[in-house]
């Protein structure tokens, strides 16, 4: 179910990523506890020029996948859908780029809480139909993920996969202790959804190793360490 990066299109997504603030590094705790010598914030994607290529990277990311899936396999899907908070607004902006592309699709999202007056319910958008593809930034524990499939079942409609920014290929924590496996791989084996990701832990560091820019090229020890105690 894994499915490979574009290694160019993830480098430039990268470089993008950290010249926009998103990507930063340093020390972060983690939802976890982990203190991670990098950390990618997708709500600082926070204005119109950002918004509008971050939705670039996405949509060039599955049309890309399209065209090397042989006929009848692979990700296909109908319509989007983004969980709230920050998938209505990825959904949206990856809606507005795909049409610009001449991929017109629908897209839906919903509440956090449902809603008993207007048109009610939880679900907002276009009517959930067909095969869905779930849009976020990240997959964290999977809970989201879970989440909308729930939702978009409900709706008689399937779940078609998943399209994230930036799989961080690192074991997932349960019950406080490491998990054997990445949020990733949990929804790819628990639900047998494809996950297609913009650009990796790998991708990330294929960067800093291979950086001409001191300054950024020095990340890429702390991020290796990281990624050996953590990584999947």
């Amino acid at each position: 179910m894994t499915t490979p990066t574009d290694s160019n299109l993830a480098a430039d997504f990268v470089h993008f990523a950290v010249s926009a603030g998103v990507l930063r590094f340093g020390e972060f705790k983690t939802k976890a506890g982990r203190l991670s010598p990098y950390f990618f914030n997708a709500g600082l994607f926070d204005d119109g020029a950002k918004l509008s290529r971050l939705a670039e990277f996405y949509a060039r990311r599955l049309l890309s996948q399209a065209e090397t899936t042989p006929p009848g396999q692979g990700l296909g899907f109908d319509m989007l859908f983004g969980p709230a908070y920050k998938g209505i607004t990825l959904a949206a902006a990856l809606a507005i780029e795909l049409a610009r592309l001449g991929h017109n699709l629908p897209f839906a999202y919903n509440r956090k809480e449902a809603k008993d007056h207007g048109e009610g319910g939880v679900l907002v958008g276009a009517p959930v139909r067909g095969r869905v593809l779930i849009v976020d930034d990240v997959i964290s524990a999977g809970t989201s993920v879970r989440e909308s499939i729930a939702m978009i079942r409900a709706a008689g409609a399937e779940p078609a996969g998943v399209v994230i920014a930036l799989d961080r290929q690192e074991r997932a924590s349960q019950d406080g202790r490491d998990a054997p496996w990445s949020a990733v791989q949990y929804v790819q084996r628990e639900f047998g959804l494809p996950v297609v990701a913009v650009a990796t832990l790998a991708d990330l560091m294929g960067v800093l190793q291979n950086s001409a820019d001191p300054a950024l090229a020095a990340h890429a020890q702390p991020v290796q360490a990281y990624r050996t105690r953590y990584g999947v």
